[in-house]
């Protein structure tokens, strides 16, 4: 459903069109996520660092949008919400993108919680001499310390051994914001498929590398996740770790792309659960509420 803009606060307003100073742009993508964008966004408000955060609703029909919206609010946050009804999360992202006027930007998952030094970290890791991208490993809900160290050895050590490789998943990724405008950034004619994540780091990594560190991580929220059917096999895993390093862009678009299109994981299938029907919509252009 569209959202009247008379549904939204003056103040709301008023911080869309004000100019940020932040180094952040937040890239916030959610279809139907009500019941987890209050906590994620608190978590995110405990941030540091200054950021803008640029929500956008993929078409959610249970007033996720008013949800996000007020959190912002209650928060003091400086933000914008964004109506995409094409569906799928590259739409999503392409749309956020336009919004993006900072040194960096993040892209976030509305289901997940983040540390408040996530951006601080992930601004030390871009940093670095070369670096384009930043990658967060992710621990579980109820996991402590020694689990959370366990994962950051293991993403630190993945990113040595294989540096041409993707580690992260979208819910933690970090750019230079110049950097991945200049290779395409997310667009539905590059690339409108799942794993839309793996694919942008891969074009992104052409222009420098991607960076991991203990510090840098996130945390899923306490929720049922049924995903198996959009994530790729274990010989396009396999294929994958061969081709990275030296052919990448084959990779996606000679071999995965073809793939998948096949089995019609196109992007809008990340929205689906088991209690939804795959809508397969096609909606009208961005319409953001302002």
């Amino acid at each position: 459903m569209y959202l009247d803009l008379d549904q939204f606060s003056s103040a709301h307003r008023r911080a869309t069109v004000a100019a940020t100073s932040a180094d952040w742009t937040i890239l916030l993508p959610f279809f139907n996520e009500r019941d987890y964008l209050a906590a994620t966004i608190a978590s995110l408000a405990t941030q540091t660092v200054r950021f803008r955060l640029v929500l956008i609703d993929n078409g959610s029909t249970d007033g996720s949008a008013l949800v996000a919206e007020a959190a912002a609010l209650a928060h003091g946050l400086d933000h914008v919400v964004l109506i995409e009804r094409v569906a799928g999360k590259v739409a999503a992202l392409k749309t956020g993108m336009t919004f993006a006027h900072t040194r960096w930007t993040a892209t976030c998952d509305a289901d997940t919680i983040y540390p408040p030094e996530y951006l601080a970290e992930a601004g030390r890791l871009l940093s670095r001499p070369g670096c384009v991208v930043a990658g967060a490993y992710f621990i579980e809900p109820d996991a402590g310390e020694v689990a959370r160290a366990v994962e950051a050895t293991a993403i630190t050590l993945a990113g040595r051994l294989l540096p041409r490789q993707c580690h992260a998943g979208g819910a933690g990724q970090a750019f230079c914001t110049a950097t991945l405008r200049s290779v395409g950034g997310f667009d539905p004619a590059l690339w409108d498929y799942v794993l839309e994540d793996h694919e942008v780091i891969n074009r992104t990594m052409t222009r420098g590398s991607m960076l991991y560190s203990r510090d840098f991580w996130c945390r899923p929220s306490m929720r049922d996740r049924d995903r198996e059917s959009i994530r790729w096999t274990f010989v396009e895993r396999l294929v994958y770790a061969l081709a990275a390093p030296l052919a990448g862009d084959w990779f996606f678009h000679g071999f995965l792309g073809p793939r998948l299109q096949r089995r019609k994981l196109a992007s809008h299938r990340i929205r689906e659960r088991q209690f939804q029907v795959d809508e397969g919509l096609g909606f009208a252009t961005p319409h953001p509420v302002l």
